[in-house]
């Protein structure tokens, strides 16, 4: 996961400096709001909401600060995007925290800054729901797992907003409260709540301006300025990972397959081949599953399992392969998809 945002389709692969970095707070939330009493009602308007809030993230114009937390790790990004008819999205994000980053987007191109290394990353956007995105599905496909809770009026960095809290209807999802811009359905707040309530990660505005005039200059410019810095185009292609004998047929409800990758991860010693990693990610429209395999071969993975805030990791052997399993959901369910993934070498 990128050390700039929070990705709910996370990459292995990249740069050390890009993984894994999740925002958690564990402390809980007071759940203060009346429910809307007729439940087809709260149906309705739940799914309209999920709908506006990812179309927000892509449409509207804002520039804001906020902040992921996990426990005593907290880090601030700063980000700005604006949605233009002819040219499509530009966005900026910058960590405020630890070694600089910032990354640059157009559309689906992005560019990753390293400063300390003088290192530029060019890669295509494969994901489309991170912060402040949330959705990889209709909001009527998200309510056939999980049960919405209408919980009134909120306001989040000075900004009036609507509450909705997402119950999984099964024990293999993690709940969601959500904060969303009464105006135009921008997402201000996001946390994941465990059973009991408690709160294993948030992602917050601190400060955000939204419907400003869209000033694109200051990123087209440095998209374009690269001199002196060295860049890099990590190779990424479509792969079939049925056609390599994997059978992955989740008995889990509600998560389908949204994407399978290849990418090559750099051998532990110099001159020898890259190795492949197959990725499959799976989605219930908010949580998210990646199944990770590659060869035992020059691999010195050992099979276990843990956790970090609401994101879980399981890695297990299988003949030749090492299989990793990593997704915002409780342990049992990585379990759950392991115990469904089947392989049969190809003829």
């Amino acid at each position: 996961m990128q050390t700039l945002r929070l990705n709910k389709t996370t990459i292995w692969g990249r740069l050390p400096a890009f993984l894994f970095c999740a925002a958690v707070l564990l402390s809980a939330t007071p759940r203060v709001f009346a429910q809307t009493a007729d439940p087809l009602v709260a149906r309705r308007t739940a799914a309209d909401l999920l709908d506006r809030i990812h179309q927000a993230a892509q449409q509207q114009n804002y520039e804001g600060a906020f902040v992921y937390q996990r426990g005593n790790f907290v880090q601030t990004s700063r980000i700005a995007h604006y949605s233009t008819r002819t040219d499509g999205e530009f966005e900026q994000l910058e960590s405020l925290d630890g070694k600089p980053r910032k990354m640059l987007r157009h559309n689906d191109d992005l560019y990753t800054f390293v400063p300390e290394r003088r290192l530029l990353v060019l890669e295509k956007r494969q994901n489309k729901d991170a912060f402040p995105a949330l959705l990889a599905v209709s909001g009527e496909q998200v309510l056939s797992v999980y049960e919405p809770k209408l919980l009134g009026d909120d306001r989040v960095a000075g900004v009036d907003s609507q509450v909705i809290e997402l119950d999984p209807k099964d024990a293999y999802r993690f709940a969601y409260k959500l904060w969303a811009d009464k105006k135009t359905g921008l997402l201000l707040r996001a946390q994941t709540l465990d059973p009991s309530g408690q709160v294993l990660e948030q992602l917050s505005f601190s400060q955000i301006s939204i419907g400003v005039p869209v000033d694109k200059a200051g990123i087209v410019n440095g998209i374009r300025n690269t001199a002196g810095w060295t860049v890099v185009r990590p190779p990424v292609e479509p792969v079939d990972m049925a056609a390599q004998g994997w059978q992955i047929a989740p008995t889990v409800p509600g998560f389908r397959m949204i994407r399978q990758l290849r990418r090559p991860m750099a051998a532990r010693e110099a001159g020898q081949p890259t190795i492949p990693v197959d990725q499959a990610v799976f989605s219930d429209g908010l949580a998210a599953i990646s199944v990770f395999v590659e060869p035992v071969e020059n691999n010195t993975r050992k099979e276990g399992s843990g956790s970090s805030g609401a994101t879980h990791v399981l890695v297990k052997r299988r003949g030749d392969f090492w299989i990793t399993l990593l997704g915002e959901v409780p342990q049992t369910t990585l379990q759950q998809f392991a115990s469904a993934i089947e392989y049969k070498a190809p003829k």
